[in-house]
């Protein structure tokens, strides 16, 4: 028996998982299937900045466009931390395209004039 606090949604459901993934406690199906991934296949979504190169001592916030492994985190930060963009910079921008080939993006979350 495993047992997590759900973290889809504020509600945090005292989850329990069984040998057979089988799960109490959710009050969603959504916390379900939470507790079946983070058992089998645990993902996580990143959020961090990257550097604009032609604006001195400015950066940007950046995120995942979906969960990665959690076994890449460092892996894809490094990448991350190799980027950098040029204003302006738009929400939604792609700073990086699948980035390790996760099939996540690494898109950018803050307008920049």
């Amino acid at each position: 028996m495993k047992e997590l606090t759900c973290i889809v949604c504020p509600r945090g459901c005292r989850l329990t998982i069984d040998d057979e993934l089988n799960v109490t406690g959710n009050s969603c199906p959504r916390g379900a299937q939470y507790a079946k991934d983070e058992l089998t296949n645990p993902k996580r979504m990143i959020t961090s900045f990257v550097r604009v190169k032609n604006r001195e001592n400015t950066v940007v916030s950046v995120k995942t466009s979906t969960s990665i492994p959690k076994g890449m985190i460092f892996d894809v930060m490094n990448e991350i931390d190799k980027v950098r963009v040029s204003a302006p910079t738009k929400i939604g921008d792609i700073a990086i395209k699948n980035v390790l080939n996760t099939g996540a993006d690494i898109i950018i979350t803050k307008n920049i004039k």
